[in-house]
């Protein structure tokens, strides 16, 4: 192996094995293992064709004491039977979900990167239709499969704040719509607000809500936050993901002494805040140091440097999940 831990994009690294199970006949299969990096699908199959696709995101960390930790699998787990409701994906029960990703770690452990470096395990469940069908309607099978790669973090600039474009140019989701479940399409959505904020110079961008462009939204593949106050506060919408990595940083402020709010955050409140974020699995935290509005070019700045509550939340969690604080939530599982 001779892969370069402290300098890991944020990208797919061939492992050795992935794991697959098919759902057929009305019932999930046995978990097989493959060593192929490709999928034998119809090309009628109603992923390719209607979107019948769901995934989820977590890390697997190393710790000092050569462990491997998951953090809060089950709440991915829950997450991905919500999707699968959402657009009418047969759902994977917890113990096939925990068994194939269990099993995907073990089978590529020595990509786990080591303690220190930085950089993680990417757990990635990957839920499509894979049967025929040419009439707009859910697929009678299945795959479900977990793969694994290694990881740096998600922007480049690791833990330092970022600009931020924010757009009344595009939506990510509507209300009422897929904006909640994680499904590709919500994903292709952003596509084109990101390449015209990257070409900009912006890390990513800022959403408000689709409805009434009054409130703040999602922050690209993340949820957003802001401080003031002593308080922890994060956008209430139908339309976000629920990151699971939001819903631990709101119990952490809470257990350092912090009012923690979930609401609807108003975009004239972005001027209130001391410090402002996006947060999801594959960024942890992201500071954000600027948002421009880009129909009126306004800016709101909010520093060169991490604020003090973000760095704070952003080393409890790192330390939760890599073994290095004790685990008074119950959130970590030890990969045997």
């Amino acid at each position: 192996m001779n892969l370069d831990w402290k300098n890991l994009p944020f990208g797919y690294i061939k492992t050795d094995y992935n794991v697959r199970a098919y759902f057929r006949d009305g019932k999930w299969g046995e978990l097989e293992i493959s060593s192929s990096e490709y999928l034998n699908i119809h090309m009628a199959a109603t992923s390719l064709h209607y979107g019948q696709e769901a995934f989820e995101g977590l890390k697997a960390f190393k710790g000092k004491d050569g462990k491997i930790r998951l953090f809060r699998w089950e709440e991915n787990a829950k997450r991905m039977r919500n999707s699968a409701h959402g657009i009418m994906l047969a759902e994977v029960p917890d113990t096939l979900f925990k068994e194939a990703i269990y099993k995907a770690i073990k089978l590529n452990e020595k990509f786990v990167p080591p303690y220190g470096s930085g950089a993680s395990l990417y757990v990635r469940p990957l839920l499509i239709g894979s049967g025929p069908e040419v009439g707009v309607k859910p697929s009678s099978e299945y795959l479900f499969m977990v793969f694994v790669t290694p990881v740096g973090p998600y922007f480049k600039e690791g833990f330092k704040p970022v600009d931020m474009l924010l757009t009344r140019e595009f939506d990510r989701a509507a209300p009422l719509g897929t904006g909640r479940f994680k499904v590709g399409g919500n994903y292709a959505a952003s596509l084109t607000s990101m390449k015209k904020a990257h070409d900009g110079g912006f890390a990513n961008v800022l959403y408000l809500d689709a409805k009434e462009k009054k409130f703040i939204d999602e922050c690209g593949p993340a949820n957003f936050f802001g401080i003031k106050e002593n308080t922890y506060i994060t956008p209430k919408s139908d339309s976000i993901l629920p990151s699971i990595t939001n819903m631990s940083l709101l119990k952490l402020a809470e257990s350092i002494g912090m009012k923690a709010e979930r609401r609807p955050v108003p975009y004239e409140e972005l001027e209130t805040f001391d410090e402002v974020g996006a947060c999801g699995t594959a960024a942890v935290i992201s500071p954000i140091k600027r948002i421009v509005d880009d129909a009126s070019g306004k800016e709101y700045t909010y520093g060169n440097e991490p604020g003090p509550i973000s760095t704070r939340l952003y080393k409890k969690l790192q330390a939760i999940q890599t073994g290095d604080e004790p685990d008074e939530f119950g959130w970590v599982s030890i990969v045997e």
